[in-house]
């Protein structure tokens, strides 16, 4: 007689830490119910491997799983698409837009995308072009686009 858990213990387990991963934030248990999943792949083709290989294949390979993803993770985590996004006044750098309050005494108010911006820079009139060259919190630093001619 076939031993029930040697047999179909490794498959539930692979399948109840895939479930888990699914409910619960992050992405370890997902490694090590792909370790149980191999391991119960390769008890269909090893029948006589005892429990202590299997436990020493399941840490095996779930420690190798793990390293990978957190390898694979850790390179997709650096992407340039959420760098500012946090940070939304430095995301701004760089980009022109048009004073809305003239600057007065250092201090006016432009409109960028859908908010408004406290600005500081050089007087200028309203309706003047600026380009934003920095933040200090939530404040943007401006300065004059020249016409162009």
């Amino acid at each position: 007689m076939v031993d029930f858990l040697a047999t179909y213990g490794w498959w539930i387990l692979g399948l109840l830490l895939l479930g888990a991963e699914v409910l619960a934030p992050g992405v370890y248990l997902l490694f090590f119910g792909i370790g149980a999943l191999v391991v119960a792949a390769n008890s269909l083709f090893f029948p006589d491997l005892g429990w202590q290989g299997q436990s020493i294949g399941f840490a095996v390979v779930s420690i190798v799983a793990a390293l990978l993803g957190h390898r694979w993770y850790g390179q997709r985590g650096d992407t340039t698409s959420a760098q500012g996004l946090n940070r939304r006044t430095e995301r701004l750098v760089g980009r022109t837009a048009t004073l809305t309050q003239a600057i007065h005494n250092g201090q006016g108010r432009v409109s960028v995308e859908d908010s408004w911006w406290t600005v500081e820079g050089p007087d200028l009139p309203a309706g003047e072009t600026v380009e934003i060259v920095g933040a200090k919190g939530s404040v943007l630093l401006v300065r004059p686009v020249p016409p162009s001619t």
